[in-house]
């Protein structure tokens, strides 16, 4: 049994090459870049006008001129029109492009138009309500990094500056298996023995927030059935992601039947809870690595965030940042086992408070619905204080 560090470390140096390929825009939110974009033109690319009134000379205001002669209108979508008389205005609404010879924009309700002719009822300052060409970004500007999470904000800018296909990072080819004669689907009523699927469903669901369509098996506890199903797993996928079968019972069969497909057993069983039976290992033949998880969905549900996301930004180049919040209690951790504890994040006192939630073990999957993640206690022979800082692994 290895300890919680050296299971992370020997995870994150099996990591994959996984390449990258252009999609089309909209399909690439969820993805991860892989290219670094720039802005194709000045943003704006024109003198905006931010609201709906008229756009004047600021010499007007200098002047003091009370009535000011509307010559005409400018709206969104329009080219550029020019104010001729410097001593008049010109109707804008917002978004048009400010008008030549105008520097200045008055909204309508600091104003009056009676009979073709405004008058100004407020101060105005110069320039005001003109949203400046390039004052966001100039041509040429990086606007978005490689290695970051395409999220809607980020598609509207690629949008923005003509990127209809973005390279992005390939994503692996990853399969779900649970294990267990005691499964049965979510639409079946089970018998008092046994249990609805949920582990293999959960797993994708997660898999679905990466932008991974991941497919999913399950395995009675059949030797023979085991193999067939592993063996054709591992020729078609790039990760395996396992859920059962990994124990000391007479029916887990998961650690012989890999040895037996040629996966290369890297380690079995962390000094953690939940999780320690937790089963790593690579086949080379195919390249396919094997992450394989305790059957109790917490455990399974924990593992996959704190191994497997991981080793996905580590094989993407991506750094991952680790969040920390302050102990909401007292907490004795006893060697040898590093304890991952399900908790809520409370804001409070100007920080983020880590609260522990009420569970009833590796099983209670309900306990999960109440919970933003888990935080990572080492072993000690001190108590953890309250207040005291704690790795947390974000869930949400």
């Amino acid at each position: 049994m290895i300890t919680y560090k050296e299971a992370l470390e020997k995870v994150l140096g099996h990591q994959l090459s996984l390449g990258s390929e252009y999609v089309p825009l909209l399909e690439s939110t969820g993805r991860f870049l892989d290219e670094p974009v720039y802005a194709d033109r000045d943003f704006p690319p024109f003198n905006r006008a931010t609201k709906d009134g008229i756009a004047i000379n600021f010499k007007v205001i200098e002047e003091d001129i009370k009535n000011v002669p509307v010559e005409g209108m400018a709206s969104a979508g329009m080219e550029q029109q020019t104010l001729h008389n410097l001593k008049g205005c010109m109707e804008v609404m917002t978004g048009a492009v400010v008008p030549k010879n105008a520097d200045t924009v008055v909204m309508y309700e600091h104003l009056s138009i009676i009979d073709g002719v405004a008058t100004v009822n407020k101060e105005v300052a110069k320039g005001q309500n003109i949203h400046y060409k390039g004052s966001d970004v100039l041509h040429g500007t990086k606007i978005l990094s490689r290695g970051i999470k395409i999220t809607p904000a980020e598609i509207g800018v690629m949008a923005s500056v003509g990127k209809s296909e973005v390279l992005v990072k390939k994503l692996p080819k990853v399969c779900a298996i649970a294990t267990g004669n005691e499964l049965v689907d979510v639409h079946i009523k089970p018998e008092p023995h046994q249990i609805r699927k949920s582990n293999s469903l959960t797993i994708l669901s997660a898999l679905s927030n990466l932008g991974i369509q991941g497919s999913s098996l399950h395995l009675v506890d059949d030797k023979d059935s085991i193999e067939e199903g592993l063996k054709k797993a591992l020729d078609e996928n790039d990760v395996l992601l396992l859920s059962g079968g990994v124990s000391k019972g007479k029916f887990d069969f998961i650690p012989e039947v890999m040895a037996g497909l040629g996966v290369e057993k890297i380690f079995h069983r962390v000094a953690q809870r939940p999780g320690k039976p937790f089963w790593f290992g690579i086949q080379r033949a195919s390249n396919t690595i094997v992450f394989s998880f305790p059957g109790n969905p917490v455990s399974t549900f924990a593992n996959y965030h704190i191994y497997f996301l991981p080793w996905l930004y580590a094989s993407y180049n991506i750094p991952t940042e680790r969040e920390w919040a302050k102990l909401s209690v007292e907490l004795s951790i006893a060697p040898p086992l590093t304890r991952f504890i399900q908790v809520k994040k409370i804001w409070k006192d100007g920080g983020l408070w880590a609260e522990p939630v009420v569970e009833n073990g590796s099983g209670d999957l309900t306990s999960l619905s109440k919970a933003d993640g888990f935080i990572c206690l080492e072993p000690k022979t001190n108590k953890y204080q309250i207040g005291e800082l704690v790795h947390i692994v974000s869930i949400r």
